[in-house]
């Protein structure tokens, strides 16, 4: 048995990031084009564009694969692609811009030279359709919404060249990867299934029993957490990577499950977005993806299952990932462990159901966490977290009180 393939018709993972000889030639190049600075989400989509971590795309979408991504999970070659991969301008900078010029894409933030590309298209999109398409809502409160709001007036589209990973590389030295280096580690354990867990949250005890039900299932799991950029409030990466290191070390099988990330800013966009993660964690060489409650959602723009349910909505062949849909979990008191909807008959008096929300809210207001929500290595990481929070927020008071 093998890894799943890539995904498009290819069937090969398709990197776009250069190296050797190749990259210093177009980075010179580079540096004497015109450059269109880009937003940390575009900036992320251009890091997996580079690592082959959305193969099959050669490039930022045009109009045609726009409209088909935004309306049928569809581009215009069949090629199933549930989000779409634009890059934006603003009416200024891309009137400079002609068909067929190459420009340098530069991080706006850091103003890292990341890329190159040629611009095969220039065209305008209904930003609020994309938005009701995408994230069934085009309110601003929504924080994709508002992320796509704010694009620039022009989106421009064609094939690019990647310089650069940016700080993920030693900034999350062992944990970021690429999927060559995921699909490695993979076939040297003798894994052919992996069921792979996505998270943007430090893992509780409902998240480790969705894990431990995949590795009875599969040969292996990938804890694979988002290194982009997150809404206020949530908890830093580096954070989240010792949370999910000390669980590994004391409470999983030696060789079960691996740590990894990945360099997307969450989007927010629920069932839509379980569906790009399925798509990419094929890429990365994932037979499976976990599936729980409110898979990246947002507030209560989402059903507990959409996410759930979008899969049954696609064609079968549209992706070889295929969900593990698992129900809500939680501590019974009556049942004495972890258990789920499906399989507890209990009461809501004799369950635990915490979120990742309500432990935030918990630990930053120096509540006690019981101990059958979080386990205590975790527990002890998050609280040291929090007390550095408000010491700074203490510190700043002081500050401004003493008028410095």
């Amino acid at each position: 048995m093998s890894l799943v393939n890539p995904h498009g018709k290819d069937r090969v993972l398709q990197p776009l990031l250069l190296s050797g000889d190749a990259l210093r030639e177009e980075k010179e190049k580079a540096k004497t084009l015109k450059q269109v600075r880009m937003t940390s989400r575009e900036t992320g989509d251009l890091i997996m564009l580079g690592i082959g971590g959305f193969t099959p795309l050669r490039g930022f979408m045009g109009h045609d694969d726009w409209k088909g991504s935004v309306e049928a999970c569809t581009m215009a070659d069949g090629t199933f692609w549930p989000i779409p991969i634009t890059l934006s301008a603003d009416k200024a900078a891309a009137h400079n811009l002609s068909a067929g010029e190459e420009v340098a894409l530069v991080d706006d933030e850091s103003g890292e030279l990341m890329g190159s590309m040629v611009v095969e298209e220039k065209y305008v999109i209904d930003k609020a359709k994309e938005c009701r398409e995408v994230f069934k809502t085009d309110e601003t409160e929504h924080p994709g919404v508002a992320q796509v709001m704010a694009q620039g007036e022009v989106n421009l589209a064609g094939p690019v060249k990647v310089f650069s990973e940016g700080s993920f590389p030693t900034e999350f030295e062992g944990v970021y990867m690429t999927p060559s280096q995921t699909r490695k580690i993979f076939e040297e354990n003798g894994w052919s299934t992996v069921a792979a867990f996505q998270t943007r949250n430090p893992m509780h005890r409902s998240h480790e029993y969705l894990v431990k039900i995949a590795i009875e299932i599969c040969d292996g799991a990938m804890i694979h957490q988002l290194l982009g950029k997150l809404k206020p409030g949530d908890i830093p990466a580096d954070v989240r990577k010792d949370c999910i290191n000390v669980l590994m070390d004391n409470y999983f099988v030696k060789g079960t499950c691996v740590q990894a990330g990945y360099p997307l800013d969450m989007r927010y966009a629920g069932p839509r977005e379980a569906l790009l993660h399925a798509l990419f964690r094929q890429n990365f060489g994932c037979s499976h993806l976990i599936v729980g409650r409110d898979h990246a959602g947002v507030g209560d723009y989402y059903g507990p299952f959409d996410a759930h349910h979008i899969f049954d909505e696609i064609p079968r062949d549209a992706l070889e990932t295929k969900p593990l849909k698992i129900d809500w979990t939680f501590y019974c008191y009556k049942c004495g462990g972890m258990a789920s909807m499906k399989t507890c008959p209990h009461g809501k008096d004799d369950r635990l159901l915490l979120s990742g929300t309500r432990l935030r809210k918990m630990l930053s207001e120096g509540e006690e966490v019981p101990e059958q929500f979080s386990r205590p290595e975790v527990l002890e990481i998050l609280k040291e977290y929090y007390a550095g929070l408000n010491e700074k927020v203490e510190i700043k008071m002081h500050s401004n009180a003493d008028g410095k």
